[in-house]
């Protein structure tokens, strides 16, 4: 069995890793990667593989760094089936059409440039209608329900805890070049006990190899219910001083969290009553997926739900509003008095977000509300770190903004939660692959799983191939290992 590291390492972004057994190729993600324009641009358009001669792929989830650049895959001429959960199918129909549309505009952008210098155009790296293609290669199964997807490969999705649809992967695989049985586990992005909606993360019973990420694996997060009362300590600061809160949010699963905690705290009347907007189609769009998922929700939102004899909308209540229309978009910008508002991209990257900022980032009175993992290079990044002038369309804008930051509205789980997620499993992995983490976070991770569990660890580089061998629980000397340039 060769697994090789084509995405997500060494880094928190772009998931693609390609497990090679029995002749087959499987394919686990397939993301887009975010960082330095040029080198994103490079990357995400030219697969580090031949697409055509992948067999099979599996889906963690819908976030943009693990199923972004699917649409492509198709393109390049993959022809086998796309496996998920039923939400997550759902999610993505709505997100990689927003993705293709977001792809069609940045590039019309470009080329009205390119043609002032008199340089060819270029292509988007996927269109809308790829995008729409893509999703006739879509399967999708539920929890706890093992499927065989490939001769001798059993599949069965584990609730990550992530976000709505969030999978971790179980692979049991019949490997003939050994004559054994392997159990391959893929955590995916493992999600936090207690968080909104969703179900806490289910840990898989065994592996013998796991492939884990490890995006906060050198620090601990404040406890939900501490960020709850700091996010309500926030809005009634900037409220008493006028401003507005910017918050940028992933459309897919961080926005639907922020309403529903918004939702609650406001039904206390532990927050004033201001208007609360949500400035993202692709955030409405995701919303209503949401409520068509009830099966994901945990114990505590179904009991919301029933109040008021089932009636009652998580994501929908006085005061929030819902935005689609670009004319709708603008009219925020007069806003005069004190207002939320949640809008992408989450790295404010992309989309309406760019604009509130630009519109509200030199008032002192505003407060930027940064809720979720900023990759390097990402004009997130560059608030969380404190830069005094950003560049926002090209334009300088001084920092005036106060910057707030709440790392316990991440989804992803911290070091202890990520450590407690290995320990109930009663056969630990003979190897252990970390990704989706900085050198950094994998590093403190690593030294905790060897301290704690005696684990294996390994730590791969971007495009290194493992050829493993003896991990099926039987004593089998060496890990090969090779570099694919």
């Amino acid at each position: 069995m060769q697994i090789t590291f084509y995405g997500a390492a060494q880094t928190v972004t772009g998931s693609q890793h390609m497990i090679e057994v029995n002749g087959l190729r499987l394919l686990l993600d397939c993301g887009l990667y975010q960082g330095k324009r040029a080198e994103a641009n490079e990357r995400n358009r030219h697969l580090p593989f031949d697409a055509s001669k992948v067999d099979v792929m599996v889906l963690s989830h819908a976030h943009t760094d693990h199923a972004g650049n699917i649409p492509n895959l198709v393109k390049s001429g993959f022809k086998g089936d796309v496996i998920c959960t039923h939400a997550t199918r759902d999610l993505c129909s709505v997100m990689l059409l927003d993705s293709g549309h977001i792809q069609e505009r940045d590039v019309e952008f470009v080329n009205k440039r390119r043609k002032k210098r008199g340089e060819p155009p270029v292509e988007p790296i996927y269109t809308q209608a790829d995008a729409a293609a893509s999703l006739d290669s879509f399967s999708s199964q539920g929890y706890n329900r093992p499927h065989t997807i490939a001769p001798g490969i059993t599949l069965t999705f584990l609730d990550a805890g992530h976000m709505l649809g969030s999978a971790s992967v179980v692979l049991d695989i019949e490997d003939r070049s050994i004559g054994k049985d392997v159990r391959v586990v893929f955590s995916g992005d493992v999600g936090r006990k207690g968080i909104p909606i969703i179900r806490d993360p289910q840990p898989a019973e065994s592996a013998d190899i796991l492939i884990m990420e490890s995006t906060y694996g050198d620090r601990l997060h404040e406890p939900y219910p501490d960020a709850e009362k700091e996010l309500e300590r926030i809005i009634n600061t900037t409220y008493r001083r006028g401003g507005k809160i910017i918050v940028p949010a992933f459309a897919v699963g961080r926005t639907q969290q922020l309403v529903y905690t918004l939702n609650q705290l406001a039904s206390k009347g532990d927050i004033p009553r201001l208007p609360i907007y949500v400035d993202s189609p692709l955030a409405v769009n995701t919303t209503d997926v949401f409520r068509s998922h009830p099966e994901c929700y945990d114990s505590e939102t179904q009991e919301f739900i029933m109040q008021m004899n089932g009636k009652r909308d998580p994501f929908g209540f006085e005061h929030l509003y819902y935005t689609r229309s670009v004319e709708d978009s603008k009219q925020l910008n007069f806003l005069l008095e004190p207002a939320i508002i949640i809008s992408a991209s989450g790295m404010a990257e992309t989309g309406r977000i760019l604009h509130h900022l630009k519109n509200n980032i030199e008032d002192r009175r505003t407060t930027v509300l940064i809720v979720g993992w900023q990759a390097p290079d990402t004009l997130g990044r560059r608030l969380v770190d404190g830069e005094k002038i950003v560049s926002i369309f090209g334009d300088k804008y001084h920092v005036a903004a106060q910057v707030e930051v709440l790392n316990g509205f991440s989804g992803h789980a911290d070091r202890d939660e990520l450590l407690g997620w290995v320990e109930p499993m009663k056969r630990k992995p003979r190897r252990t692959f970390l990704v989706h983490g900085e050198l950094s976070a994998a590093n403190a991770l690593a030294s905790s799983l060897r301290e704690r569990f005696g684990l294996q660890v390994e730590i791969p580089a971007w495009k290194q191939s493992y050829e493993v061998r003896g991990a099926a629980g039987y004593e089998q000397p060496g890990l090969g290992l090779r570099l694919n340039d």
